[in-house]
């Protein structure tokens, strides 16, 4: 394998990547198998990219469990209804020591430490009227009790009309900041879409003093309407609903990532949601433990599209048991230029079975095309080389197989295995090598 020769980026002008505990593991990872996935990437990711290692929902929960939520959950609080990770799951969280254990662990990898957090107040602290940090007023002066989550019963929105709603935030924010977190993933903002409530969370952010990056989620008919307040306040930002390891899921994204392609970069990602690859569904919410169900076509499609539109990229499968097939598809450094260094991504063409992208390069020579194909069946392509930006003395080499392509000097013809993908780079050099 080799590596690439260019530097990466600096982190913010390129889409955060990273490891989440979400589809293997649900509501209940361990402090183990977080640090574990952490050691895995320190070895074999850190280099490529791959950088941030997120506890995704409920680690304040002794509870949890695979397949879903328990109604009326035992949250880990603090006096002040501040959530603290559940000791039998995060031995090192004793005492009040909260996540700085595992994050200084974390940090001394080369890594960054992210966690997962619901919006509002957990119901438990206004049900006991705990006392806001810093302020006279309680969790149940400051709720909003008719705000919801649909599908997690963990917490009531904040009454952003309150000052104390902002101090909670507040000091909930600046106790991860003591910690040590370097990301959030604020959950139940988008659907429906709570600005008041991503531009307190943005607000407490700012006011730690430390400089946490903060995802949005999850993203059910995003409107690019609200580009500018999503780039204002937050890093990323779901488009979708959650994905998992099925074709339908991946083939939704392709319109999605498209209409949000052309606004891709600092100060903000469109995310099209995390990679269900490897072994997944080890204690997750959906699916029962396994490898995941795309096929290797499939998988190539899926971090094509993901490259090529520069979404965020966090890998969904249990790192130190997934295959090493999967491991080489996230550490190929041909196709991660794509993600470090293309400029002006768009879709070009959507016809019947036939998806084209193309990119340029910060280089200003070299350019990127990707070739789709949406039918269920092995389809050969012709493509003309002007669809995709490619003149008749280009060297193209598809990055994925790491080969140069021969073609006719007015046509590139794609062989493609179902729901298949290929990727390419067009100029005079079209290696890395």
């Amino acid at each position: 394998m080799t590596r690439s020769a260019r530097p990466l980026p600096a982190r913010h002008l390129r889409p955060p990547m990273g490891w989440n505990s979400w589809d293997c593991y649900g509501t209940t990872v361990t402090e183990e198998e977080v640090l574990a996935n952490a050691e895995f990437m320190r070895e074999h990711l850190l280099p490529r990219g791959w950088d941030t290692v997120v506890v995704d929902i409920q680690w304040y929960e002794p509870t949890a469990r695979a397949h879903g939520y328990n109604p009326d959950a035992p949250l880990v609080l603090d006096d002040h209804g501040r959530q603290l990770p559940a000791p039998n799951r995060f031995p090192s969280a004793v005492a009040g020591a909260g996540f700085g254990p595992l994050a200084e662990r974390v940090h001394g990898m080369g890594l960054r430490f992210g966690l997962h957090i619901m919006r509002g107040i957990p119901r438990r602290a206004v049900e006991a009227k705990l006392p806001v940090f810093g302020t006279e007023y309680t969790a149940a002066d400051v709720a909003d009790t008719d705000s919801v989550c649909p599908w997690n019963s963990d917490n009531y929105g904040l009454n952003h009309d309150h000052p104390g709603a902002q101090a909670y935030y507040d000091a909930q924010v600046a106790q991860f900041a003591d910690w040590g977190v370097d990301f959030v993933k604020a959950d139940d903002m988008l659907f429906p879409y709570h600005e008041r409530e991503i531009a307190a969370y943005a607000r407490a952010i700012e006011r730690s003093g430390r400089p946490i990056e903060l995802s949005l989620s999850p993203g059910t008919d995003m409107s690019v309407a609200r580009l500018d307040h999503l780039r204002e306040h937050a890093t990323m930002w779901r488009v979708c609903d959650d994905l998992w390891d099925r074709w339908e899921d991946v083939e939704a994204q392709f319109a999605r990532m498209a209409r949000w392609a052309p606004w891709q970069g600092q100060p903000g990602w469109a995310d099209a949601d995390m990679l269900p690859l490897g072994h997944i569904g080890i204690r997750a919410e959906r699916g029962e433990d396994r490898h995941s169900r795309l096929t290797r076509p499939e998988q190539v499609s899926l971090l094509t599209l993901w490259l090529i539109s520069r979404s965020p990229l966090m890998m969904g499968g249990d790192l130190p048991t997934s295959p090493p097939e999967t491991i080489e598809l996230l550490t190929n450094d041909e196709a991660l230029d794509v993600l470090w260094h293309s400029t002006g991504n768009r879709e070009v063409l959507r016809e019947r079975d036939l998806v084209l992208w193309t990119a340029g390069d910060s280089d200003g020579r070299t350019r990127y095309a990707a070739v789709f194909s949406l039918t269920g069946e092995e389809r050969r392509f012709e493509v003309p080389l002007g669809s995709i930006g490619a003149g008749p003395g280009d060297r193209i080499r598809e990055v994925w197989t790491r080969t140069d392509t021969a073609y006719d000097g007015h046509r590139l013809v794609a062989e493609l295995p179902a729901h298949g993908a290929a990727l390419y780079r067009l100029g005079e050099d079209g290696s890395r090598e």
